[in-house]
């Protein structure tokens, strides 16, 4: 009788498993991809229903981020966190898929906020309840632990929404009083004589009423969402990454400081004209970038420091 090599030997019972284990193989690498493809179209469905349920929400938060100059750099975030997702592409593939009914309770819980924030007319509690409602959707399909590596992400979309006005103003006022003591601080510094009242400054020949618009509280946020995006691809430790973010507290503080400062000492040497229209523009576009540029050094140095520390932990 013609004999076989034993591993295509014919096997009609299907008793033999060296026989079986490639077709079982295939079998199970076809149903891991129909349910992936299935997890994604869902997602997919998932995003566009949300998408069109907050369209007004999302319409709403662009024209804040196109109105509101403290929030302008909302347009920025989206693009920051889709580039941020795309990065961690290979991470997520690596990542177990344990969908979670928990994600139900999420989105519940969204909706609740959503309905609080609508009948109060609170539009912080509708946006950040698309955010809950977006947890949701990654624990339910994917899991908890694909939702703990976007919460970084999660976080900088937080950055973008508007403070409620309640919160605004209790941030703002004591950084108009904060800008105005360091402002004078910096006249005193270079010789001018200055009465500080509250949030005005009264010099020999003017006096500078230091607004909720020249309080800092533009560059403050925007120069902390930098900062998150900055220290997010810095390779180094989280404590390192953290410290470079809330450096930017101070920074855009001093940078603030410093302008209000030059404006006095424009206005008292080269009269009020100097001090206004054009060059009060200006001038923030440009100690901004001054207040950026310090905190890309920053980064620099920190990058530095961890090459350092991870250089000589590789000696030892």
């Amino acid at each position: 009788m013609p004999s076989f090599p034993p591993a295509v030997r014919a096997d009609p019972a299907g008793l033999n498993p060296r026989a079986a284990a490639p077709g079982a193989r295939t079998a199970a690498a076809v149903a891991a991809s129909g349910s992936l493809s299935r997890q994604r179209l869902l997602f997919g469905l998932g995003a566009v229903a949300v998408a069109l349920a907050y369209l007004p929400v999302l319409a709403g938060l662009a024209s804040d981020w196109a109105t509101n100059p403290n929030y302008s750099h909302g347009f920025v975030i989206p693009f920051a966190v889709a580039y941020i997702v795309w990065r961690q592409r290979a991470q997520l593939r690596r990542l177990p898929v344990r969908p979670s009914a928990w994600g139900w309770v999420l989105a519940i819980v969204s909706q609740v906020i959503y309905l609080v924030g609508y009948l109060g007319a609170e539009y912080f509690l509708q946006r950040i309840s698309l955010l809950f409602l977006i947890a949701g959707g990654i624990v339910l399909l994917y899991g908890w632990r694909h939702l703990h590596s976007q919460l970084f992400s999660l976080a900088l979309l937080l950055i973008a929404i508007p403070l409620p006005a309640l919160i605004f103003n209790a941030i703002a006022f004591p950084l108009q009083l904060l800008a105005s003591s360091w402002a004078t601080g910096l006249l005193h510094a270079v010789g001018i004589p200055v009465f500080r009242s509250g949030n005005i400054l009264v010099l020999p020949h003017r006096s500078l009423d230091v607004a909720e618009a020249c309080s800092g509280i533009r560059s403050l946020f925007s120069l902390i969402a930098l900062a998150m995006i900055v220290a997010y691809f810095v390779p180094a430790r989280a404590w390192m990454r953290l410290g470079l973010v809330l450096t930017a507290v101070p920074i855009a503080l001093a940078a603030n400081a410093f302008r209000i400062g030059a404006t006095g000492v424009l206005g008292q040497w080269m009269g009020a004209a100097a001090s206004e229209g054009f060059f009060h523009a200006f001038s923030g576009w440009l100690i901004f970038v001054v207040a950026f540029a310090a905190l890309l050094g920053e980064a620099a140095l920190v990058h530095r420091m961890a090459e350092r520390r991870g250089g000589a932990r590789a000696a030892v």
